[in-house]
């Protein structure tokens, strides 16, 4: 045993996803991690699950990447994970430009929304658990100046990079007057219950 992870896994842990926020979180917890982008088409598994529930449709998404990668590496431990945005019942995507991550803040301005993060864990090439978890989230009332403002301040990339237009570990934690949830789930991997079912298939030393 590498007395520097706790990690009991014969592999690194495979993960299905190419953020490197859900990465950093795990290699934050001591854990081995080597990621393979799952190759699923998002918005067509999204088509096809209509009528899903936003928290439905994250567990949707996750099962499908974790499956995707656990095909091909039947031998390892794999997680896929996604988030799914909802207000009011819609449902939000990464926008594709700066204008749209404008228009996006300036419908979540003063609105509460939920973020639907869903883990799905494969192992012997199929998924065998999965689970989801929800953070509430409530932006200032902010104006066209002000959405301005922090999209010029944060960059494109950034903006372009998270549903919603925001980073809440970055410069968009200055948009939310309260934040109701764990901090791993708003970034996209429920991290305590994660390691608590691999705790539970004998994954981790302690």
């Amino acid at each position: 045993m590498d007395p520097r992870t706790p990690w009991l896994g014969p592999a690194p842990l495979l993960l299905a996803s190419a953020s490197p926020t859900r990465r950093l979180l795990l290699e934050g917890a001591a854990i081995p991690v080597e990621v393979i982008a799952a190759d699923v088409d998002e918005r067509a598994l999204e088509a096809e699950a209509a009528g899903l529930s936003p928290p439905d449709l994250a567990r949707h998404l996750a099962a499908a990447k974790a499956a995707a990668v656990a095909a091909r590496h039947p031998d390892r431990v794999v997680v896929g994970a996604d988030q799914v945005l909802a207000c009011d019942g819609t449902v939000f995507h990464k926008p594709a430009d700066a204008e749209q991550a404008r228009a996006q803040l300036a419908r979540l301005s003063g609105r509460s929304h939920h973020l639907h993060a869903a883990v799905a864990i494969a192992t012997g090439g199929q998924v065998r658990d999965g689970f989801v978890e929800t953070a509430r989230l409530t932006l200032r009332p902010l104006d066209a100046e002000a959405i301005a403002a922090y999209v010029a301040c944060a960059g494109e990339v950034a903006v372009r990079a998270s549903v919603g237009g925001y980073q809440l570990e970055g410069v968009g934690i200055h948009l939310f007057a309260a934040v109701e949830g764990d901090h791993s789930t708003i970034l996209g991997l429920p991290l305590l219950p994660l390691l608590a079912r691999l705790r539970a298939a004998a994954l981790f030393a302690f």
